[in-house]
């Protein structure tokens, strides 16, 4: 991109925030997204905020994804942006198998205390192991909520960043997954992982 790409992209960023504060009479910080159209697992929208990602969801397409940005966060701006290009970046260097690992600010702020408890516990698990929900729940510091847990896991607002599929039932099978079963069992397959059910 050239340096006028990029002050052209800026000044019509700063007119777009302009218009939504004056028709709405709030200004505040805008939630930033970008879409991936052909992962190994289907179409994954991204959205991100000035402390970090904020969402990595499996969505139809992208009006799928905006309906639900703007249900969520109605009263701030959407804009489509280039700068979640690093998180893709490194989306894509995952799925090639180059690196199973993130590096990047991840925003849980607006999640209660114990849903970001059990999703720091959960990005703790490395690529090629799995963690049972009693385990996960433990380590957030309740260790009989594991239905809570899982509840919490079930609504992961950043997949993969936050490897919720890393996490199984006691006897080793898979349990649920907000993506479906088989994008868990692709994604466990896809880092080494081998739970009792694959």
């Amino acid at each position: 991109m050239t340096t006028r790409d990029t002050l052209e992209r800026r000044a019509a960023t700063r007119a777009v925030l302009h218009t939504f504060e004056r028709l709405t009479g709030r200004g505040g910080e805008p939630l930033r997204y970008a879409m991936m159209d052909d992962t190994p697992v289907g179409v994954l929208g991204l959205a991100a905020g000035e402390r970090g990602l904020r969402y990595l969801s499996y969505v139809r397409d992208e009006d799928d994804f905006l309906s639900r940005l703007l249900a969520a966060h109605g009263d701030r701006p959407v804009l489509r942006s280039d700068a979640l290009d690093p998180a893709r970046r490194q989306l894509d260097r995952y799925f090639s198998g180059q690196r199973l690992t993130f590096d990047l600010p991840v925003d849980l702020g607006e999640l209660g205390p114990f849903h970001r408890r059990v999703l720091d516990a959960t990005a703790r698990i490395r690529p090629g192991e799995v963690r049972t929900y009693a385990e996960v729940a433990a380590r957030a510091g309740s260790p009989r909520a594991m239905r809570a847990a899982g509840n919490a896991l079930h609504t992961n607002p950043v997949a993969i960043v936050v490897p919720c599929h890393r996490v199984v039932r006691t006897d080793g099978s898979l349990g649920g997954y907000g993506g479906g079963l088989p994008i868990k069992e692709w994604l466990l397959e896809h880092e080494g992982a081998r739970p009792h059910h694959i």
